[in-house]
């Protein structure tokens, strides 16, 4: 039987405090399992209008209505308005998400501030964001994270080694075709990365290279055509929790007709054995549909 593994990114303040619980009440209506990744500290989703200079960046605002799926008001957090802390503010809600039995987890800090920095920041850089979020992921949920989910698929040289050593078990920062242990200067880091292997919804919505292909139609047929292969699709707490819950719904409807096993992160990684995953590099590639470079895996050495 075929697996998908379901990964919700938690970007803003409002995604997590109605996206989140929309989702999760769709997921328990359908038995299905997945991962929440949260963000933890401030909302400064405003502060990404710098992006309006990124190639492609303004193509995919037009595409996907920015404005209807993240608000006026969160579009102004971190510019003209103060940037509500999400994880003080929203603790309740990411608590009730783990008492209702889904796995939860490390997005970032700062989403904004990871997603445009950390592909050029440096060693300490990058500690102390991973850090402020492993804290304040402990102070709410009285334990340490065991999953870390970068932000935007994007990162740098010093994530593996430091995903290691504040004890995450694995990771899902990349995209690419498959689990692999990533080698960071020829060296094997052992937390497992399980990328991203599908489009996102928000990635194939009106595209001209798909000549109005629908969206869930397309995704099931390349879940069909991998057949059994096992798969990772990351959703938004903002677009599959808001606009696109119909969607996402019909999507995940037609995955369980077709007797696919939706579960979430941690039921895959404990499935694997990481001695006979390749190991990969990760290098910066491009992603049909999202702009910028990203994280992705390069082709493996084997095991």
């Amino acid at each position: 039987m075929a697996l998908i593994a379901l990964k919700v990114d938690v970007d803003t303040f409002r995604g997590t405090r109605e996206g989140v619980p929309r989702l999760a009440g769709l997921l328990e209506r359908l038995d299905a399992r997945a991962t929440f990744l949260f963000s933890l500290g401030p909302d400064h989703t405003g502060r990404a209008i710098k992006r309006v200079f990124r190639r492609g960046f303004l193509g995919k605002v037009k595409r996907t209505s920015v404005v209807e799926h993240y608000g006026v008001k969160t579009l102004l957090y971190g510019v003209l308005l103060p940037g509500p802390h999400i994880g003080r503010r929203c603790r309740s809600f990411m608590q009730d998400t783990a008492k209702r039995g889904f796995e939860v987890g490390v997005h970032t800090w700062d989403h904004i501030r990871w997603q445009d920095g950390v592909a050029r920041a440096n060693e300490p850089w990058t500690r102390r964001e991973l850090a402020l979020a492993t804290e304040e992921f402990s102070a709410i949920f009285g334990r340490a994270p065991e999953v870390h989910g970068a932000a935007g698929w994007q990162m740098n040289r010093h994530v593996p080694a430091l995903e290691q050593e504040l004890g995450f078990r694995y990771a899902s920062d990349t995209r690419g075709t498959g689990p692999f242990l990533p080698l960071v200067d020829g060296s094997v880091v052992p937390v497992p990365q399980l990328p991203t292997t599908l489009p996102t919804l928000d990635e194939l919505i009106g595209r001209e290279d798909l000549d109005g292909e629908d969206p869930v139609e397309h995704l099931l047929a390349l879940t069909d055509r991998a057949g059994a292969a096992d798969q990772v699709f990351t959703l938004h707490a903002e677009l599959e929790g808001g606009a696109y819950l119909g969607s996402f719904e019909r999507l995940l409807r037609a995955w369980k007709a077709r007797g696919v096993f939706l579960t979430d992160l941690a039921s895959y990684a404990r499935g694997l054995d990481s001695s006979a995953l390749p190991r990969c590099n990760i290098v910066a590639g491009s992603v049909a549909g999202r702009s910028g470079t990203l994280a992705v895996q390069a082709p493996g050495n084997g095991a």
